[in-house]
C-alpha cells in the first residue's frame, strides 16, 4: 500500500471502528431497549394532535419534559419504530462521540494529550453512556448541546452560547444552572439569547394548542414533575442529594430540609470557585464542569446515568491529577473509583444494592466537586 493510499485512510480506521462497535451492542442488546425513547415518541404523537402529554396512567414512563421538546420528536413519532429507535441511537452514537472530543478540545492549557484524555473519559465513564444509549435517553444531546455551548463562550460566539443553553433547558429543564456561568461567559447578549430562546419555547405549543391549553400543559408538566419525585427517592439509582438523605433517614420533612440544605452548600462551591476566578487566564471550563457534575445531585429525579455530564469535570480532573499532593490524589481517586465503578455486574447484588443504599455514588460526586475547587484555589485551572 503507497503512502498516498495509507494517508487517505488512517482517517477512516476509528470512524469505522467506533462504528463497527456501536452498531454490535446496537445489534446485540439495545435494539430491544431504549424504553425512554419510546416516551418521547408517544409524546410527539399525541403533541400534533394536541392531546395530553401527562398521563398518569403511564405510570412509571409519564413524560417528565416542557411540552416544546415534544415537538422536535416528531419526525421520530412518523416513522416506523425500528426505524426511529436505529435514527436515534445513531445520532445518540454521534453525539456521544461529539461531547467527549468537544470537552477535550475546551480544557485550556492541557498537560495530557487528547487521546490520552478521551480513553479516560471512557474509562471512568463508560457506564454512565451505556445506560444512556440502553435508555434511548436525551442526556447526550444536552451535554453536546452544553459542551458547544461551552466551545462557543470560549471564541466570544456570546449569543450562540445562550442560544444553545436556552435549548437545553427544553430538553432537560436542569440546564437553567448554567444561567448564571451564562453571565459570566458571555454577559447580557447571552442571557438575553437564552432568554429569547426559553420564552419562544414556552410559548409556541401555544400553536397547536392554544393559549390556555398550552398553559395547561405547563401546569401539568410541573405536577407530573412534582408528583413522581417523592416515589422515585428510594430508588437504588437515584443519587440526588433528596435520594441520599431519605435513604439516611426515611422519608419526610427531616430529610427534605438537609436535602435543600445540602444542595445549597453545593451551590456555594461553583461560588466560591467563581470567587477565585482572576487566579486562572481562563476560568471558564472548571466553572461548567462543576455545575455540569452537579446536576444528577441537585435533581431530585437525579438518576445516575445523569453522571454523563461529569465528562468535563473528570477529564479536568484526570488532566490536572499531577499538579495537586498525594494526599488529594488519594481522595480524589477513591471518589472516581466509587463513582465510577460501583456497577451491580462487578459488585453482585448485595454489593452493590449496600453501596446505594449508603448513597456511595452521591457522596463520591460531591467529594469530586470539592476537588475541583481545590484545583481553582491553587489556580491550576
Amino acid at each position: 500500500m503507497n503512502e498516498r493510499v495509507r494517508s487517505w485512510l488512517k482517517p477512516l480506521v476509528w470512524p469505522v471502528v467506533l462504528a463497527g462497535f456501536f452498531a454490535a451492542i446496537y445489534a446485540g442488546r439495545i435494539h430491544k431497549e431504549m424504553v425512554d425513547f419510546e416516551v418521547y415518541r408517544t409524546a410527539a404523537g399525541r403533541a400534533v394532535h394536541a392531546e395530553n402529554l401527562y398521563r398518569p396512567e403511564d405510570g412509571h414512563y409519564q413524560y417528565k419534559y416542557l411540552p416544546a421538546f415534544a415537538f422536535p420528536m416528531v419526525p421520530f413519532a412518523r416513522l416506523d419504530a425500528p426505524v426511529a429507535r436505529v435514527a436515534w441511537y445513531a445520532l445518540s452514537c454521534g453525539l456521544l462521540v461529539a461531547l467527549v472530543r468537544w470537552s477535550v478540545r475546551a480544557l485550556p492549557e492541557r498537560n495530557l494529550r487528547g487521546r490520552a484524555l478521551v480513553w479516560f473519559a471512557v474509562l471512568f465513564l463508560a457506564k454512565f453512556y451505556a445506560r444512556e444509549l440502553n435508555l434511548g435517553q436525551s442526556n447526550i444531546l444536552l451535554g453536546a448541546l452544553l459542551v458547544a455551548a461551552l466551545l462557543a463562550a470560549q471564541v466570544d460566539a456570546r449569543r450562540t452560547a445562550g442560544v444553545l443553553v436556552g435549548l437545553g433547558v427544553f430538553v432537560k429543564v436542569y440546564a437553567a444552572i448554567l444561567l448564571p456561568w451564562l453571565w459570566l461567559a458571555a454577559g447580557g447578549p447571552g442571557v438575553v439569547a437564552a432568554g429569547l430562546v426559553i420564552l419562544a419555547g414556552l410559548f409556541l405549543p401555544a400553536a397547536v394548542y392554544g393559549w390556555q391549553g398550552n398553559l395547561d400543559q405547563i401546569s401539568a408538566w410541573y405536577r407530573t414533575v412534582s408528583e413522581t419525585t417523592a416515589p422515585n427517592l428510594l430508588n437504588p439509582e437515584n443519587v440526588s442529594a433528596a435520594a441520599m438523605w431519605t435513604k439516611w433517614i426515611g422519608p419526610g420533612d427531616p430529610a427534605k430540609w438537609l436535602a435543600i440544605g445540602t444542595g445549597t452548600l453545593a451551590l456555594l462551591l461553583p461560588a466560591l470557585a467563581m470567587s477565585r476566578r482572576r487566579a486562572v487566564s481562563d476560568p471558564l471550563y472548571l466553572e461548567f464542569g462543576l455545575l455540569m457534575l452537579l446536576v444528577p445531585v441537585l435533581s431530585p429525579q437525579g438518576w445516575d446515568y445523569v453522571l454523563l455530564l461529569a465528562t468535563p469535570a473528570i477529564i479536568c480532573i484526570v488532566d490536572r491529577w499531577r499538579q495537586v499532593t498525594l494526599a488529594w490524589r488519594v481522595v480524589t481517586g477513591a471518589a472516581i473509583f466509587f463513582m465510577s465503578f460501583t456497577i451491580f455486574d462487578v459488585m453482585g447484588r448485595s454489593l452493590y444494592r449496600f453501596m446505594m443504599d449508603i448513597s456511595i455514588m452521591t457522596v463520591a460526586v460531591l467529594t469530586l466537586a470539592v476537588c475541583l475547587v481545590n484545583l481553582r484555589w491553587r489556580a491550576l485551572a
